[in-house]
């Protein structure tokens, strides 16, 4: 029995050694993502900045998100023909490497273009609307917009365009790979839409 005993726990010992000897997982290339951002730039820009209002923003956003979003466009979890195309191409590699490449850059300030919302955007982004128990925006993506790594993306700055076109695709169910944001959207009208997606693009 002793014998016995002995040997399971060397057989223990031994595993835990193993598993502390395990590899790190390999940094991402920034050279190899910016390799692969070129195919990216006709739509993001080739450092990922202020390119057409109707794409998003990539400077600066969060590199863990961005592969969650890579990853589930592939999948067809988030519906985009143009998207699923360009990601279908990518290992799990490249859209850590081009995840990265964005990350790394200084996002640029953005501006609100319809000034006679900001007010009522502000007022939703920092303290929802209480009699249709829709929380404030700053809950999850923070007070200035810097969001949560891997949860929730960084949205200041972001073109008005794009996060009212998103979240119009959520209230439909267009978009639907955030059920938390679909929830949210489908409370909420076009003109607080409007006013949410321009206060976040002034946002600092």
């Amino acid at each position: 029995m002793k014998n016995a005993a002995f040997l399971l726990m060397g057989l223990v010992f031994t595993a835990a050694a193993s598993a502390s000897e395990a590899p790190a997982p390999a940094k991402p290339d920034l050279n190899k993502g910016q390799a692969t951002a070129q195919v990216c730039s006709a739509c993001h820009t080739a450092d990922g900045s202020r390119g057409s209002p109707a794409n998003p923003i990539l400077q600066g956003q969060h590199g863990d998100y961005l592969v969650k979003q890579l990853t589930e466009f592939k999948s067809g979890k988030r519906d985009n023909p143009v998207m699923k195309g360009m990601a279908s191409t990518l290992s799990e590699e490249d859209m850590k490497n081009v995840a990265a490449f964005y990350a790394s850059k200084q996002a640029k300030p953005g501006f609100s273009k319809d000034k006679t919302l900001v007010t009522l955007g502000e007022k939703i982004y920092r303290g929802g609307i209480a009699e249709r128990q829709i929380p404030a925006c700053a809950g999850c993506h923070s007070p200035n917009g810097a969001g949560i790594p891997a949860q929730y993306p960084r949205l200041s700055g972001q073109h008005s365009d794009y996060t009212e076109l998103q979240l119009n695709g959520f209230r439909a169910g267009t978009r639907g790979n955030s059920p938390q944001m679909v929830a949210i959207a489908a409370k909420m009208n076009d003109r607080e839409i409007k006013a949410v997606a321009d206060y976040i693009a002034g946002l600092r």
